[in-house]
């Protein structure tokens, strides 16, 4: 079990070889953006599949907004709610539904800007492998999850390289398979199990995607 990974892009070359020997049929790569991209680039490549965006915002607390209490995600009945957090906060589902209104705009902007408005790809009866570059409370990549099982994956794929162990636990029954590659004991954030864990910028989201686009080209022409 790696403790620290060197960056994103070692993370998504480790992972790659993991989800090879599931012998995946017909995949589909969705990144988590905007820090998902780089680990997910690299899965792609690996497994010469295509890669998109699962485009997914964090409702976060008032006053902590690292703190879930629910998600967006792209697609019909896009709110998931954390009941527990909720709770615990105090927060109101009047808030959470404001925020979800301004969420889906930021999704619809992102969407706009990293894709230039190019529809999802395709995943029905394709196996869908979604990949973030690691998951803390599970919230948001449930959102995902749940919105991307609606489109009928004929199989769904969580690739993460760290999550605390009880909510990769908790993920199991969201997905057919999970992969993490770390699951340490003592979990305070994401971003400490990297030794780079810079700010994914949109610009590195669109040059990754225009690189992984003029490969797929030139695959396709060979």
């Amino acid at each position: 079990m790696i403790d620290v990974f060197a960056d994103r892009t070692q993370a998504g070359r480790l992972l790659a070889q993991e989800l090879l020997a599931l012998k995946l049929i017909d995949p589909v790569v969705l990144a988590l953006p905007r820090g998902g991209v780089p680990v997910a680039a690299e899965v792609a490549i690996v497994l010469h599949a295509p890669l998109d965006l699962l485009l997914v915002r964090k409702i976060g607390a008032p006053g902590h907004s690292e703190l879930a209490v629910a998600a967006v995600a792209e697609g019909p009945l896009p709110v998931v709610v954390d009941d527990e957090t909720l709770q615990m906060t105090g927060v109101s589902r009047a808030y959470v539904d404001r925020r979800a209104k301004e969420e889906l705009r930021e999704i619809a902007r992102r969407r706009t800007a990293y894709l230039r408005d190019r529809p999802p790809l395709p995943v029905e009866g394709k196996t869908a492998v979604v990949v973030d570059d690691g998951v803390a409370t599970g919230t948001t990549v449930r959102a995902a999850l749940q919105a991307l099982r609606r489109r009928k994956p004929a199989r769904l794929v969580l690739a993460i390289p760290v999550a605390p162990r009880e909510v990769v636990a908790a993920l199991r029954g969201e997905v057919d398979d999970l992969v993490c590659l770390s699951q340490p004991p003592y979990f305070l954030a994401v971003g400490a199990h990297y030794a780079d864990f810079h700010q994914v910028s949109d610009d590195e989201v669109v040059r990754i995607l225009d690189e992984t686009r003029e490969r797929d080209a030139r695959a396709t022409a060979t």
